[in-house]
């Protein structure tokens, strides 16, 4: 397999009952989410390791300074230890730091291009749908220079995935986090930026029980799938669910709300700018 010249970062948090995934509860229990959340991690670090990324890195919320290197070797200090049966060879685990979430994903980018000087991809824990192809595809163009950026649009009006052929923390600080416009600000700050973006696919993040439900239908195959259905009492993982709250951006859809911002983009992995 030819490696990408391109690394990936996954952003992620500890999957400790009552520290992760607390939208989920109810109706699971802290420790139901906490085991949701842990097999949507592995998903998602097992489909990362088998895309063609010259490094990849977790970069994990209360990781401590001996939690460090490859397969997480090392002691929490009272914390949570990724589990060295599930967490894929060729990782480097380490801390975040920052504040809010802004500065913790600028940080990481920072981190991750002063370690190596080639683009960066980063992702979360919340799409265990994704996939190997998916990730290569996205991060293709920016390792051939034919982007500066990629945005992954969240239908929550998130985004799960964001791009940067060359890191700059002004690119991200200050954009609001978690909030129903968060994609539209980061994206529209790429934009500003003069920056030529490519679009990847919108995924659905899981933060409600509803998302979870549906997440499992797409990816019946996941762990993530297996853990819900087992939580569930082996009944079927779910129906299609109709969501309420909000009208999110995703896609296409992402550019009429840019307040006329004129733009190019592109899908990734299509050609043109």
């Amino acid at each position: 397999m030819t490696k990408l010249a391109a690394q990936l970062i996954v952003i992620a948090k500890a999957p400790v009952p009552g520290q992760v995934k607390t939208r989920l509860t109810p109706p699971f229990t802290p420790q139901e989410a906490a085991r949701l959340a842990e097999a949507a991690l592995t998903d998602t670090l097992e489909a990362a390791a088998r895309a063609p990324f010259s490094r990849r890195v977790l970069a994990l919320a209360g990781a401590s300074s001996t939690l460090r290197g490859r397969r997480g070797v090392g002691a929490a200090r009272g914390g949570w230890l990724p589990q060295a049966e599930w967490l894929p060879r060729g990782f480097e685990v380490t801390g975040q730091r920052g504040q809010g979430l802004d500065e913790r994903i600028a940080a990481a980018f920072d981190d991750a291009y002063a370690r190596l000087p080639v683009p960066v991809v980063l992702i979360g824990m919340d799409t265990p749908q994704v996939t190997p192809a998916l990730l290569e595809s996205v991060a293709r163009p920016l390792a051939r220079g034919e982007a500066d950026a990629v945005f992954g649009p969240a239908r929550d009006g998130g985004f799960w995935l964001l791009g940067l052929r060359r890191p700059d923390p002004s690119l991200i600080l200050g954009v609001p986090m978690s909030q129903t416009h968060t994609g539209r600000g980061q994206l529209s700050r790429l934009l500003r930026a003069s920056l030529r973006v490519r679009l990847a696919p919108e995924l659905i993040d899981v933060d409600t029980a509803a998302d979870a439900h549906e997440v499992a239908l797409k990816a019946p195959d996941s762990r993530f799938a297996a853990t819900l259905l087992g939580i569930s009492g082996k009944r079927d993982p779910g129906r299609p669910v109709a969501l309420s709250g909000p009208e999110a951006l995703g896609g296409a859809d992402v550019m009429a709300a840019l307040d006329g911002d004129e733009v190019s983009l592109a899908r990734a992995g299509s050609g043109g700018r």
